[in-house]
C-alpha cells in the first residue's frame, strides 16, 4: 500500500453536499460520474494530495442506500493506493482479511477496485485502487 487514495463519504443528496463541500474546502469537485454496476452516484474533490469521494445511491437496492439506511451520513470507507492489485488481494487473504469480493472492478475516477470486509478490518470497510490503466 503506497498511500491513503481517498475517504468515502456516504451522503442522502449528492447536489447538496457537493455544496458543503465547496463551501468546506473552497474548491469545486474534480469529477462527478455515475457507476451503475454499484448503484451510486460519486463526486471527487482534491485537496493537495488528498481526495473525497461523496458517494449518493442511484437506488434504494445499492449499497449505499443500505449503508446509509442503517448508519446515516458519513465516512463510509477508507481506500488505498496499491501498485498491483491482485498481488496485494492475495497477501491480504494470505493474512487472513476477508475480501468482499476476490476479483478486482471497475470503480470511480479510473480504477479498479477490491474491498476488505469491515469484520476483518476492525469495522472499517477497506478499498483498495489501482489505476486502470497500470494493469
Amino acid at each position: 500500500m503506497r498511500k491513503i487514495e481517498h475517504i468515502g463519504m456516504a451522503v442522502r443528496d449528492i447536489e447538496e453536499a457537493n455544496k458543503t463541500y465547496r463551501a468546506l474546502l473552497n474548491t469545486e469537485p474534480y469529477k462527478a460520474e455515475e457507476v451503475e454496476s454499484e448503484g451510486v452516484l460519486t463526486s471527487f474533490f482534491k485537496i493537495g494530495d488528498s481526495k473525497i469521494e461523496l458517494l449518493a445511491a442511484t437506488n434504494p437496492e445499492s449499497p449505499i442506500a443500505k449503508f446509509i439506511e442503517k448508519r446515516g451520513e458519513g465516512i463510509h470507507h477508507i481506500a488505498f493506493d496499491v501498485e498491483d492489485i491482485e498481488a496485494e488481494i492475495s497477501r491480504l487473504e494470505k493474512e487472513g482479511f476477508v475480501l468482499i469480493s476476490k476479483n478486482p472492478k471497475n470503480g470511480a475516477d479510473n480504477k479498479m477496485v477490491a474491498f476488505l470486509h469491515p469484520k476483518s478490518s476492525h469495522g472499517v470497510l477497506v478499498e483498495l485502487c489501482q489505476d486502470a490503466g497500470s494493469r
